[in-house]
């Protein structure tokens, strides 16, 4: 920590962090510091696919953030995993490719008041960073840094749950990621050769390590932004960082870039005098600048999760039952890097209408060949599958806010799921889809039984109440630095991803969708990324 200016600070080493890194310092024109609150990526268990168990709920790769108690949710609190790794939340995700549909790209140019964020025009982002196996073609890029293969696994319960989906009108796709995403299929995933791919390996090993104008620190956490003032709006110059032992300030001659997350990232700017000024003033933090959006705006997929028992069909509740199982599980992992070992969270999807009232498809299906109380939980001793449904575009609207001015104080996060009618009524209507889908020949041979929520459960009210007390976050926190028009009060960032009030600063990551993606946020926060590096890149040689 000898050197402590540089052109460049990238705040977080996650999704949007690592390119971002890459990309400001892949010409040697420019130095680059990357700032990492948490360890690198050497735990073994974030490289199996199966090891986001082991991740999870663990302090050495996650923040073990909790959810403030609900209503929605029937008073409950959840846990709202967050990567504190090198590759950040791409280090303990559920590892799918997914991008969403093209009127969530229409939505954000017509919020932002800019073309550049159009399915048209994102895509190209999309596709400079891919490595698709299937090798380029219209949609998909190939020999980029961001690989993205199709499973190495099947299962006869998800294969019928497919054919019963086709036989509730829902049809076969080849491809999620054509921008319209509705159909049943397997996931793609973000993995190469039965391993995990996270953005610590396609974008900071080897290129960054290599260059000598690039430089990480680990195990460093970003206590509070530094600002100069004078003429103009303040200026941020730097980032006061917490490296275990002291503070240390480092200063960027260019620009800041937050990379914390949705979660991280308003609770830096908050703690930086940059928010709600009544809040600030609360907690006795000098007001930067008044910017009411900071901390707003929080959407998330809340995922239903229904259990059917079935009979006549392996699934994982059985076959991880016993000592021999799991043998036979580790020696084909072993072997051949594959089988449930190599499994991401959810293998099978499908997107479909809640109801023909959607002109889109908005709810998503995530499937698993095995079932259990709660994550972390033991798998239950019967076999069954789960059918998770989220509700894609979720009206319902939570906020992020500091507990105090300390910078170890996690903030309180408040998802408000299921606060709007509109989102009741899908978790309802979303069910009945999922009933109509189990009551098709193709499952009924297995003999289906509804175990969760239970069929003596009819009405909207009914419905409604019971996703309440079984749902669950899907780890898809966006929007809590939300991008807009400069007349939007509540909009944080310009639609190049600079923060309003302020110079020298800009936030990339989920933070910044205005609103959240029809689909998985992983990647499309790589595209966000993409994008900005091109505009910060291009800002540095205009000047």
């Amino acid at each position: 920590m000898s050197d402590t200016t540089f052109d460049y600070i990238v705040v977080g080493a996650g999704t949007a962090g690592a390119l971002m890194a890459n990309r400001l310092s892949a010409d040697g024109k420019s130095t680059v510091l990357l700032l990492e609150a948490g360890g690198r990526d050497n735990y073994h268990w974030i490289h199996i696919p199966v090891g986001y168990l082991y991740c999870i709920g663990n302090p050495r790769t996650d923040w073990l953030y909790q959810t403030e108690p609900d209503a929605g949710l029937n008073g409950r609190r959840l846990r709202y995993p967050r990567g504190k790794t090198l590759g950040g939340s791409s280090s303990i995700n559920g590892m799918i490719y997914m991008r969403g549909q093209s009127r969530d790209y229409a939505d954000w140019a017509r919020i932002t008041g800019d073309d550049a964020w159009t399915w048209e025009n994102v895509l190209p982002a999309y596709k400079a960073h891919e490595d698709h196996y299937l090798g380029a073609n219209e949609m998909h890029g190939a020999g980029g840094e961001w690989r993205v293969e199709k499973q190495r696994l099947r299962w006869e319960i998800l294969e019928a749950f497919a054919e019963a989906a086709v036989q509730a009108g829902v049809p076969r796709t080849p491809d999620f990621n054509c921008g319209n995403n509705e159909g049943v299929s397997y996931f793609e995933v973000n993995q190469k050769r039965g391993w995990r791919w996270n953005a610590a390996k396609a974008f900071i090993r080897p290129a960054c390590e290599r260059r000598p104008n690039f430089t990480l620190w680990t195990n460093s956490q970003a206590a509070r932004l530094l600002f100069e003032t004078g003429r103009g709006a303040p200026r941020c110059n730097g980032v006061r960082v917490w490296d275990g032992r002291q503070m240390v300030d480092v200063r960027a001659s260019r620009e800041v870039i937050l990379c914390a997350g949705s979660i991280g990232s308003p609770q830096i700017l908050q703690l930086s005098g940059i928010g709600p000024a009544e809040l600030l003033r609360g907690h006795g933090i000098n007001v930067v600048a008044d910017v009411p959006g900071v901390g707003a705006n929080l959407q998330d997929h809340l995922q239903i999760r229904a259990v059917f028992r079935i009979e006549g069909a392996p699934t994982l509740n059985m076959i991880a039952s016993t000592l021999l199982g799991k043998a036979r599980i580790g020696l084909e992992y072993l072997l051949w890097r594959s089988g449930p070992m190599s499994m991401a969270p959810s293998q099978l999807g499908a997107f479909t209408r809640s109801s023909p009232a959607h002109e889109w498809p908005n709810i998503e299906y995530h499937v698993q060949p095995l079932s259990l109380d709660a994550f972390g939980e033991p798998l239950h001793d019967f076999p069954a599958f789960t059918a998770s449904v989220c509700n894609l575009k979720p009206t319902s609207r939570g906020t992020v806010t500091i507990r105090s001015p300390r910078f170890e104080d996690a903030p309180a996060i408040a998802p408000n799921y299921l606060s709007t009618d509109a989102d009741r009524l899908v978790a309802a209507e979303s069910l009945r889809v999922t009933r109509r889908i189990a009551a098709q020949p193709a499952l009924a041979k297995y003999r289906t039984v509804e175990w969760k929520p239970g069929t003596q459960y009819q009405t909207d009210e009914e419905l409604a109440r019971l996703s309440g007390d079984i749902a669950t976050t899907i780890f898809h926190p966006v929007g809590t630095t939300r991008m807009g028009r400069h007349d939007d009060p509540l909009a944080v960032l310009d639609s190049r991803l600079r923060v309003r009030g302020v110079q020298n600063l800009r936030v990339v990551d989920a933070g910044a969708m205005p609103v959240i993606t029809s689909g998985n946020t992983n990647s499309p926060t790589l595209m966000i990324a993409e994008k900005a590096a091109g505009w910060v890149l291009a800002s540095r040689d205009n000047r």
